[in-house]
C-alpha cells in the first residue's frame, strides 16, 4: 500500500518510456512482451503495470521472433507500434531492446464489415550477429518474408480473427509510421 492507502503497482510502467534512443535517433526501443519461442502471448497492461498471459498457441505454434512495442506511441488499432525483432537469442518479457528499422509488414484486421489497420513494425536489434548486415526487409528474402506473413495472419485466425496483407515496406515507411504514432500518442 502506498502512503495514503492507494495501493502501488509492483512495477514500473515501461510504456512511458521514451521511444527514441538519446543517442540516436534513428534507434527505437522496443519494450519485449513475448519472447521468440514462446507459445505464451503476454501483453503489457498498463492499468495494472503488468505482463499478463494473453493468449496460448497451440503446440507447434510460437512466435517466430521477440514480439513487443515501441513506447510512447499509439498505432491504428488502439495499441502500441507493434514491433518483431530478429535477433540471436531470445530476450524476455519486460526487457528494452534498442533497435534499427528494416520495415515494415502492413495488414489489416477484421470482417468484411469491420475492418483497423494493423501494422507490424519490423526491426534488428542493434547488438546482434545474425542480422547485423540486414538493413531492409527485402534483404531477409522472399521465403523468410513469407513465414512472418503467415504467422500473423495465422495468428489471428487462431482468435477467429480474418488478418490480411496489405503491402511490405522499407523502413522509411516504418520510421514515418513510428512518427505518426508518436504524434498520435501525445494527442491522445
Amino acid at each position: 500500500m502506498g502512503k495514503n492507502g492507494t495501493q502501488r503497482s509492483a512495477l514500473a510502467d515501461p510504456s512511458r518510456l521514451q521511444s527514441l534512443d538519446q543517442d540516436d535517433k534513428d534507434i527505437v526501443r522496443v519494450v519485449i512482451e513475448t519472447p521468440k519461442g514462446s507459445r505464451n502471448k503476454y501483453a503489457f497492461d498498463p492499468e495494472q503495470k503488468v505482463f499478463e498471459l494473453k493468449k496460448v498457441l497451440p503446440a507447434g505454434m510460437a512466435f517466430p521472433y521477440d514480439f513487443g512495442f515501441i513506447p510512447r506511441t499509439l498505432a491504428d488499432d488502439g495499441d502500441p507500434v507493434d514491433v518483431l525483432v530478429l535477433m540471436d537469442e531470445p530476450a524476455f518479457p519486460g526487457v528494452v531492446l534498442k533497435c534499427r528499422l528494416i520495415g515494415i509488414i502492413q495488414g489489416e484486421q477484421g470482417d468484411k464489415k469491420e475492418k483497423e489497420r494493423n501494422d507490424r513494425m519490423v526491426a534488428v536489434e542493434k547488438q546482434n550477429h545474425s542480422f547485423a548486415d540486414i538493413k531492409h526487409i527485402d534483404d531477409l528474402g522472399k521465403q523468410f518474408l513469407k513465414e512472418l506473413e503467415e504467422f500473423f495472419v495465422n495468428y489471428h485466425d487462431l482468435s477467429g480473427e480474418q488478418y490480411r496483407i496489405l503491402d511490405v515496406r522499407g523502413p522509411g515507411q516504418a520510421r514515418k509510421l513510428i512518427e505518426e504514432g508518436m504524434r498520435a500518442a501525445r494527442r491522445g
